[in-house]
């Protein structure tokens, strides 16, 4: 039985005449674990919350959404509070009570379920998801991962028929993304659930989905397996960017096994090996001065509270760009904030060119100089349309590498997570800075978005601009980052060079490198194994 069904959805927006899905008809069936993907602004996130009633945005729809055969606009509202159930992508958007049990609760009492039956669902998710050593902790005290994980656990507990999730990893570090990513499954497995979820982190997903629905242009392009629809979309170079590792470098070298895992990457990664071979890293230019420098930083957020940075000292060259990794609550958001003068440490100082932030008078600091993109990219807006927000920022359209016209009509709060982002990066760059910080910038970003801001920063950084990126995204800092940083618990623990760096990871590493370990020495990118199976030299 189909728990889902979508026939010919057409949706825009107020006000607009761009149609954001054109006639989209396609069904899931009961107890299918479903990925939805496709370039940025492709209608992802407007497709799924028209399917959460009560999310669903204004604007001229037509076409139907049917959930078990019935209409969406003809359930109850009891129904469709319960029956669909919906995981943001920024966790903290979605949580309501201070409280990790009262938040799992909080559902069932807007039901007006007795506390009998709240306990004991409350009781059995706990358990079931692992919560119960922080069931009685202040949500504010809990990593981006856990946050995530509660907000799952609080959906779940009202038993829905159909559970949707728009890219939930997208703010989590790699290991707290796969142990969100297997908890899905394993939800999936053990109780039959039906999963939809839209993501740009592909890796693992593809590999352990069902059904693979791709849209472009907000047009259906395939809805079938992933070995079915891989051959077809390894003829279109946008989605294929967007793909696994293995199959990236597969298409690469002519190899039409379309592997899809890690493991079958490996596998055929194999029949090339040569452990002899060692990538040349790039060494960094000599002799260059200090643009950004942390010296033993110590901060926290209140007295009571534990150091959130302990004994941190971090250097940013001139032209240099720094890529910081680390898990969700290591620090490297309040890092950030420390050096762009938002937070002030209690011990330690933070020099820009040489000069401490308390010696920049009168907005000095941030005149050409230095500029801030923050994690929470909405902040940066203050207007009700794009081309305010562009014109309010002196942005010149006619110079950006990517398209905003389509979006000037819009509300910044409209637009997809990853047309935020852009949008949010246009205003920053038109300050001019010399130190630009940017905190997961790729967040939201399909592969050719990715590639365009690659460009980008190696752009800024030709013309001398030292770049200072937080990220989790660890395909993207192998390919842009001249050195890269692991933080655990406030502090830098590990520095490198990136390919020394990920070879030397195990965890917070490339899928490449996990496909190619004791086959070829350092190659932590798809286009380092591309080059190394074809005997080619990778500069």
């Amino acid at each position: 039985m189909e728990m889902l069904k979508i026939e010919n959805l057409t949706f825009s927006y107020p006000q607009s005449t761009h149609r954001v899905l054109r006639d989209v008809s396609f069904g899931i069936e009961e107890g299918e674990f479903c990925v939805l993907c496709g370039a940025t602004g492709s209608g992802k996130s407007t497709l799924l919350r028209l399917c959460k009633r009560e999310l669903a945005p204004n604007g001229q729809r037509s076409g139907q959404i049917l959930i078990n055969g019935t209409p969406t606009e003809q359930l109850s509202a009891r129904e469709a509070a319960v029956r669909v159930g919906f995981v943001c992508q920024q966790p903290d958007q979605q949580i309501v009570c201070d409280k990790v049990w009262h938040e799992l609760a909080f559902g069932l009492e807007n039901l007006g379920l007795s506390q009998n039956e709240i306990a004991r669902r409350v009781a059995e998710m706990a358990g079931y998801l692992g919560i119960e050593p922080w069931f009685d902790r202040q949500v504010k005290e809990l990593s981006g991962g856990q946050k995530q994980l509660l907000n799952l656990a609080s959906v779940m507990v009202m038993h829905p028929d159909l559970l949707i999730l728009d890219e939930p990893t997208s703010q989590l570090d790699p290991i707290a993304a796969a142990e969100f990513l297997h908890t899905l499954s394993k939800i999936n497995r053990d109780f039959s659930l039906t999963v939809l979820i839209a993501e740009h982190r592909l890796e693992e997903l593809v590999p352990m989905c069902d059904r693979l629905i791709v849209l472009k242009d907000g047009t259906l392009l395939g809805a079938d397996a992933p070995d079915v629809l891989m051959p077809r979309i390894a003829q279109d170079p946008a989605l294929l960017a967007s793909m696994p590792t293995a199959v990236r470098v597969a298409c690469a070298i002519g190899d039409q096994s379309y592997p899809l895992s890690v493991k079958e990457g490996r596998a055929m990664i194999a029949k090339y090996a040569d452990p002899t071979r060692i990538l040349p890293e790039n060494a960094p230019k000599s002799g260059r001065s200090k643009a950004l420098e942390l010296k033993n930083v110590y901060f926290r957020y209140a007295r009571e509270l534990p150091d959130t940075l302990a004994d941190l000292s971090l250097s940013l060259y001139e032209g240099e760009t720094l890529c910081v990794l680390g898990g969700n609550g290591s620090g490297k958001s309040t890092m950030l904030g420390v050096a762009s003068g938002v937070h002030k440490p209690y011990a330690g100082s933070v020099l820009v060119f040489g000069k401490k932030l308390n010696e920049y008078k009168n907005q000095t600091l941030y005149r050409e100089n230095l500029a801030l993109l923050p994690q929470d990219v909405q902040t940066v807006f203050l207007h009700n349309t794009v081309e305010e927000e562009m014109k309010d920022a002196g942005v010149d359209l006619s110079a950006l590498p990517f398209d905003l016209t389509p979006l000037l009509g819009m509300h910044p709060y409209d637009l997809s997570g990853g047309e935020q982002q852009l949008a949010a990066l246009a205003k920053v760059l038109a300050t001019n800075p010399k130190i630009l910080l940017l905190d997961e910038p790729t967040k939201g970003l399909d592969a050719e978005k990715k590639q365009h801001l690659l460009e980008i920063l190696r752009t800024l950084r030709s013309r001398g601009v030292s770049i200072l990126i937080v990220t989790h995204d660890v395909e993207f800092a192998a390919l842009c980052a001249d050195r890269c940083v692991l933080f655990f618990r406030g502090s830098a623990v590990s520095d490198g060079l990136p390919r020394t760096f990920f070879a030397e990871n195990n965890f917070y590493t490339t899928a490449a490198r996990r496909m190619s370990r004791g086959y070829f020495q350092n190659a932590v990118t798809a286009r380092d194994l591309v080059a190394l199976c074809r005997g080619e030299e990778v500069l």
